[in-house]
């Protein structure tokens, strides 16, 4: 193991993977290793089998919910939206052959006790029953300015300056009520909090027309689409073969992975069963350099095994709810994730479903009862809760670049911005996404 390489990637959760594989395309000598003898690390995808010895220990799981094999749960379910950072990516590493999408059939908020479609567009407003009469011609309104807003055309601007107005501000020019602009923050541009309202409306109306233009790409009832056997594809299936493909190296099954630092305490390398690889920077996710992460937070979620759709998502097989913070009187939103066999996640019949939320209190059980109640029956439900991370080193010091945990989202918005940064960081350069998107349609039918 004498051989120098400019980047060692520890663990293969899907961030590692994605940048092992945008570091190897821009012509970086990467190896990548993984203390695990699976791929994926906290982002892996479990089958029945290894789903059961993980949260109910020997039990075996009961022969009515189907054979091990045929089901593929995802540990951080995320769905894509379709002309979003991470199919803008993939397309990048040109790992989209490896790869078949398929678009999800819904997108949801929950207003007042019930599930409303996602009105995304001026003609979805008119129609959506989440606003009465006068909201909805406001809406429609507020709905035409975003889709007609272009950076580099002022007519389109309305004498509004969106790098100093604040969205707050954007927003009440159209007089739009709380429980509109609640749907519209969080369910629309995903916002994970309402601290967007008073930042400059750019980044929102931006979020806003990602929405519309995902959704208008596949004619589907969402703007997302979702791998065919899941995400676990994605670390096994397209990072390793394009990995191999521009000389990396991956190894699983790697125990200890200890990180070397000079006397400076810079990275110099990695050491497992007693051999040294050397390098110029270590990329890794918190748990391979836990004195140089802090704990933020935690995530809560159920597992949940079904018989049949999410209630009122117009019996979607593939689904998205977003319960924004506001409608639950929580500090943060709660997401309802479905998938089921038509996306190859499960056997023919069956839906998987997660609840997940930021916790705030130490009690998964009660705090995610507002979003299980909305699932109907559950033929097994697994609770879960693990410790959100992110860095407290400085890369420049140590030449160290640290993952942040994943968070609760059940799409991959937040994920993709942290990919970008660490990109840029461990490059000094800005990552051109400008790719042709139609590159990855035809597997998307």
């Amino acid at each position: 193991m004498d051989e120098e390489y400019d980047v060692i990637v520890l663990g293969t959760g899907l961030k590692e993977c994605i940048l092992s594989g945008l570091l190897s395309v821009d012509g970086l000598k990467v190896l990548h290793m993984d203390r695990n003898d699976y791929y994926g690390g906290e982002s892996t995808s479990l089958n029945l089998m290894q789903l059961w010895k993980r949260f109910r220990g020997d039990d075996k799981p009961p022969e009515q919910l189907g054979a091990s094999r045929e089901f593929n749960v995802d540990m951080i379910p995320k769905f894509m939206m379709a002309n979003g950072g991470l199919v803008r990516i993939l397309i990048h590493t040109d790992v989209t052959k490896y790869l078949n999408f398929k678009a999800v059939d819904g997108s949801f908020v929950y207003n007042k006790g019930k599930i409303y479609k996602v009105p995304a567009t001026d003609v979805e407003a008119l129609k959506s029953p989440l606003m009465g009469l006068f909201e909805k011609r406001r809406a429609r309104k507020f709905f035409i300015y975003v889709q007609d807003y272009e950076d580099n055309d002022p007519k389109s601007h309305e004498g509004l300056d969106l790098n100093k107005v604040t969205a707050r501000e954007l927003i009440s020019k159209y007089g739009l009520e709380d429980d509109t602009i609640d749907f519209i923050g969080h369910a629309l541009a995903l916002h994970i909090d309402d601290s967007y309202l008073d930042q400059p409306a750019l980044d929102f109306v931006k979020r806003m027309k990602l929405y519309a233009e995902s959704l208008a790409r596949f004619q589907g009832g969402s703007p997302y689409i979702y791998p065919l056997y899941g995400l676990g594809e994605l670390p096994q299936q397209a990072f390793a073969r394009l990995s191999a493909v521009y000389g990396g190296t991956y190894m699983l099954n790697k125990p200890e992975c200890k990180v070397e630092f000079d006397g400076d305490g810079k990275a110099i390398g990695v050491t497992s069963e007693g051999e040294t690889a050397r390098c110029k920077k270590v990329v890794c996710d918190p748990s391979y350099l836990p004195d140089k992460v802090q704990k933020v937070g935690k995530v809560a979620r159920a597992i949940c095994i079904m018989s049949h759709p999410i209630p009122d998502t117009n019996d979607s097989h593939s689904a998205q709810v977003i319960l924004p913070q506001k409608q639950l009187g929580r500090k943060s939103d709660m997401y309802l994730f479905c998938c089921s066999y038509a996306h190859n996640v499960a056997p023919k019949g069956k839906f998987i479903a997660f609840v997940s939320t930021e916790a705030e209190t130490d009690n998964p059980e009660v705090e995610l009862k507002p979003g299980i109640d909305l699932l109907g029956p559950v033929d097994e439900i697994f609770y879960d809760t693990y410790d959100r991370y992110v860095p407290t080193n400085n890369h420049g010091a140590d030449n160290c670049f640290i993952s942040a945990s994943y968070d609760p989202t059940t799409h991959f918005e937040t994920t993709v911005t942290d990919v970008i940064e660490m990109y840029s960081k461990i490059t000094g350069k800005a990552l051109d996404l400008s790719v042709d998107l139609s590159a990855a349609s035809a597997a998307e039918e």
